[in-house]
């Protein structure tokens, strides 16, 4: 498969995102760059302005396909049935959600996980997870989300993608997830493992720029086209220090924007040291993002620094790691949510929710990992109060499925 377009496009950079993180083999071929790009236009009569197309190896293209039209043409799109009853039925494969397809299908229970874009979540952009129980060297989050789908399908856990849920109730004492096509999947039992979408920053054309200069993470791909330029990095936590470390392999200079004075205060040890060690990184601290420019494409950053002004920063890349946010849009009205629309389960559910109808039917308190609906779980990054890490996620989506069997063990 060959992608042709350019790399400041936000819909080129959505399908090879897509590709990427699907490890769905493909060749890229630039139109500011590649003169093999100018001469398949001409030779397939394609006017630049249908880039992005996506070329088969026939020679059959297609004008900016959809990411379902992709999935559906390399096999990734589990057939529905809406007759079908799911013992579980998992809202999106990160850590937490293949853990629990996994766990689930080696113990017997029919699964079917559902997730928006790719495998792996966050967890799965990562260049290089070091803290990881197990792997003293190490392991990136695409080795690791490659080797839990693998793991997953073995088992008998089917895997859909792309795949999204756009609400959740219980009918008829089943639970039932509805699609954004419409297709209702039917389930004893649904694990919310949503996650967490990226923040953003509150400058003026920042939509302008997103997928055409700005990026939320740094793999490879991201990697190779910085190489030799400057890139700016904002944010101070982990996802930050990992992202400067691999991205300096390749930049001429990473610009880090800190708010405060100390690299330490939200990046681990190992991290800190690191990037302190590397000579073409520059730390901007006490420093923030203020405006951005550039004509169809990112070109610099405006970095306002409190002692000494106004700072621009000549760029075309970049990189966001400053927090998340709850995934959970799509929940509300269906389940109770924190302040910050974390999925809230357990002993965090409002006094009083065992009361409700939906809980006296079944004679039991919420268990530990159970949402405001009975048979409801959350895990992972998406529950309030959770630990937000890639080890954790994994546990509770594991332990999600020993309440699964026992919700299933006493039905309503």
């Amino acid at each position: 498969m060959r992608i042709i377009g350019s790399r400041f496009s936000p819909e080129a950079h959505c399908l090879r995102d897509f590709a990427n993180r699907n490890g769905i083999p493909y060749r890229w071929l630039d139109l500011e760059t590649d003169e093999e790009a100018e001469f398949l236009l001409r030779q397939f009569n394609v006017p630049a302005s249908a880039t992005p197309i996506v070329m088969d190896s026939e020679g059959t293209w297609y004008s900016n396909p959809s990411l379902g039209d992709i999935g559906a043409c390399m096999g990734m799109v589990s057939r529905m049935d809406e007759g079908e009853v799911h013992d579980l039925v998992v809202v999106g494969a990160g850590p937490a959600g293949l853990a629990a397809a996994v766990y689930a299908a080696s113990e017997g229970l029919e699964v079917l996980a559902a997730e928006s874009l790719a495998p792996g979540g966050q967890a799965g952009t990562s260049t290089l997870i070091d803290n990881y129980l197990g792997f003293p060297a190490g392991i990136s989050g695409a080795e690791l989300t490659r080797d839990a789908l693998i793991q997953a399908q073995k088992f008998g856990a089917r895997v859909t993608v792309p795949c999204t849920v756009r609400s959740l109730g219980i009918e008829g004492g089943e639970r039932i997830a509805t699609l954004t096509d419409g297709t209702r999947l039917r389930a004893r039992c649904v694990l919310i493992a949503t996650g967490v979408t990226y923040r953003k920053l509150d400058v003026p054309n920042f939509s302008d720029f997103e997928n055409a200069g700005i990026y939320y993470v740094a793999t490879e791909r991201e990697a190779q086209l910085c190489r030799g330029e400057e890139v700016v990095v904002v944010g101070g936590g982990n996802s930050a220090g990992q992202a400067i470390v691999h991205l300096a392999k390749y930049a001429r200079r990473v610009h880090v924007v800190i708010r405060k004075d100390d690299l330490g205060g939200n990046m681990s040890r190992y991290l800190v040291d690191r990037v302190e060690g590397l000579e073409n990184v520059v730390v901007h601290r006490g420093c923030a993002v203020s405006g951005l420019e550039g004509a169809r494409h990112l070109q610099a950053v405006r970095v306002r620094n409190g002692a000494t002004g106004l700072q621009t920063l000549q760029t075309s890349s970049l990189f966001l790691f400053i927090g998340a946010d709850a995934k959970t849009d799509w929940l509300r009205g269906c389940v109770e949510l924190d302040r910050k629309g974390f999925v809230l389960t357990g002993p965090d559910l409002p006094p009083g929710i065992a009361d409700t109808d939906h809980w006296r039917s079944i004679g039991r308190a919420p268990f530990l990992l159970e949402t405001s609906l009975p048979g409801v779980f959350a895990a992972g990054d998406v529950r309030s109060a959770s630990v937000k890490r890639c080890a954790s996620a994994v546990g509770e989506g594991a332990m999600a499925v020993s309440f699964v069997h026992a919700h299933i063990a006493r039905p309503a």
